[in-house]
């Protein structure tokens, strides 16, 4: 098995506090209860049989029509995601050091591969300090038309990296099936549950 030479991070749930925080922070501003959102959403997608979280992420649907579409099924008016959304999801400040230690001291290459919103690009870019100087690639779903899990969009990284395999690479992200997809196309994975069992299970991988 050849050395890995570059790690792919996530961005919202690695590089931030969970998401699961900022998804209550929104139902807490908004006065709608806890889990109301996923409710709403899982009936969209049975009814129409597109997943509109999935649609805005793929940027095939904008934050307004994904919204309104939310604000149908709920029955009622709902405040815009982005300011609440961004106001209750914070830094992971070690997880951001330990990437760019992995570059800048043990020479490995770093990108990142992130499910994002297109219209939510200029608040996320600013969570991730130094974004520019530790990522040399930063693919967007949003704005490549597909995301994680599909097998494209993992490939496509590689692409835009060069000069890489999938068995080049360790891949950290928050959710599961992300994650089985990776190790599906022969990445190493960790999945990230706290920073500290991340980064001991990468240490564990890395050369």
């Amino acid at each position: 098995m050849s050395p890995i030479r570059a790690v792919i991070s996530d961005f919202g749930g690695v590089l931030t506090s969970p998401l699961s925080d900022a998804f209550r922070g929104y139902q807490e501003t908004a006065g709608i209860e806890f889990g109301s959102l996923g409710i709403a959403m899982q009936a969209i997608a049975e009814r129409t049989g597109e997943h509109p979280l999935f649609e805005l992420e793929k940027g095939t649907l904008t934050e307004a029509d994904f919204r309104a579409a939310l604000e149908q099924e709920v029955g009622r008016e709902l405040a815009p995601f982005a300011e609440s959304w961004f106001d209750h999801l914070h830094t992971n400040d070690a997880m951001l050091a330990y990437l760019r230690e992995l570059k800048e001291e043990r020479g490995l290459r770093v990108g990142m591969l992130t499910n994002n919103v297109r219209e939510w690009e200029p608040l996320w870019r600013p969570k991730v300090p130094g974004l520019d100087e530790i990522f040399e690639v930063v693919v967007d779903s949003a704005f490549v038309g597909m995301r994680k899990p599909d097998p494209a969009i993992y490939a496509l990284t590689l692409e835009r990296m060069g000069g890489l395999e999938f068995a080049d690479c360790l891949f950290v992200d928050d959710l599961e099936p992300n994650i089985d997809a990776a190790r599906e196309l022969g990445m190493s994975a960790v999945r990230f549950d706290t920073t500290e069992q991340a980064i001991a299970e990468m240490d564990a991988a890395l050369p």
